[in-house]
C-alpha cells in the first residue's frame, strides 16, 4: 500500500513538473490571447537563409518577434539579452519538428554563428568581439532547424557595437567603459 502511494505521489509531481514548464515563456512569450504551442508551424518556402536553411513562413498576426540588446561588462566581454514575443525557447531534447511559436535563437556576430540559444541571456566572449565595429544578430529558428520569416523575411534583429582598446591606465572611459553599444536591435 505504502508503495503505491509513493508512485502515486511521484507520477503526480512528475505531471505537475511536465504541465508546468509547458506554461513558461521567457520575455514576453506569448502575445494577448494566442498560445505559442497554437500558434500555426507556418509553410515552408523554397527561399533559405544565408546559412542555406529554409524558411518557415507565418502570418505576420501573431508571428515571432524578438529583439536584442548588447551591453559591455567587466573583463571585455558583453551581455547579450533577448527579448522575445510569439516564441518560447524550447529546452534541450525537443523533438526536431516545428511547433509555431517554439524553437531556438542562433546568435551570430558579423555572420558568423556563435551560438543556438535555448534561453534569453548569453554572455559573448571578448575574443569573438575585437575591436571596432561589429553587428550582432540573432535569428529565430524552429526546433526543426527551419528560419522563422515574415513576408519572406527571415524574424531576426542586429545590434551594433563598437569594441574598443583598453585605455593605457587601464582604467575604464570616463562613461564607465571602453566599449559602447550602439541600442537595442530592431526585429526585420
Amino acid at each position: 500500500m505504502a508503495w503505491t502511494r509513493r508512485r502515486t505521489a511521484a507520477l503526480a509531481v512528475c505531471v505537475l513538473l511536465l504541465t508546468g514548464s509547458a506554461g513558461c515563456g521567457s520575455g514576453g512569450g506569448d502575445g494577448p490571447g494566442r498560445s505559442a504551442t497554437t500558434a500555426s508551424a507556418g509553410r515552408l518556402l523554397d527561399d533559405t537563409d544565408e546559412d542555406g536553411r529554409r524558411l518557415r513562413q507565418v502570418d505576420a498576426e501573431g508571428a515571432p518577434e524578438v529583439g536584442i540588446e548588447v551591453q559591455p561588462e567587466a573583463g571585455a566581454e558583453w551581455d547579450v539579452t533577448l527579448t522575445v514575443r510569439n516564441f518560447r525557447f524550447s529546452p534541450a531534447g525537443t523533438r526536431t519538428e516545428a511547433v509555431g511559436g517554439r524553437g531556438l535563437a542562433y546568435l551570430y556576430v558579423d555572420g558568423e554563428l556563435v551560438s543556438r540559444l535555448r534561453a534569453p541571456e548569453y554572455r559573448l566572449a571578448a575574443a569573438l568581439v575585437p575591436r571596432g565595429t561589429h553587428h550582432v544578430t540573432v535569428r529565430l529558428y524552429a526546433d526543426d532547424a527551419t528560419v522563422w520569416a515574415v513576408d519572406g523575411e527571415p524574424v531576426e534583429s542586429t545590434a551594433d557595437i563598437t569594441a574598443s582598446e583598453p585605455e593605457a591606465t587601464g582604467e575604464d572611459s570616463a562613461a564607465g567603459h571602453p566599449r559602447t553599444a550602439a541600442g537595442a536591435g530592431e526585429a526585420s
